[in-house]
């Protein structure tokens, strides 16, 4: 198998989606209910932060050598 550059936005949204699986499944198994005004934007919060670690990371990885001295 080939190697590949590891994807930050797409580790983080899958780590998101299954921790967010996880709190429903947990809630679900003790009665209990989750609340969605929290869930909605934390989610959104943690994708913007997985992007921009993307976008960082894509940058840095290119070195720049374009550079005004």
């Amino acid at each position: 198998m080939r190697k590949h550059r590891l994807d930050l936005f797409s580790l983080t949204a899958g780590a998101l989606f299954t921790v967010i699986a996880v709190v429903y499944l947990v809630a679900a198994l003790n009665d209990q209910s989750v609340n969605g005004r929290i869930v909605v934007p934390v989610a959104f919060l943690v994708l913007g932060a997985g992007g921009l670690a993307g976008a960082v990371a894509a940058v840095a990885r290119r070195g720049r050598t374009d550079r005004e001295e």
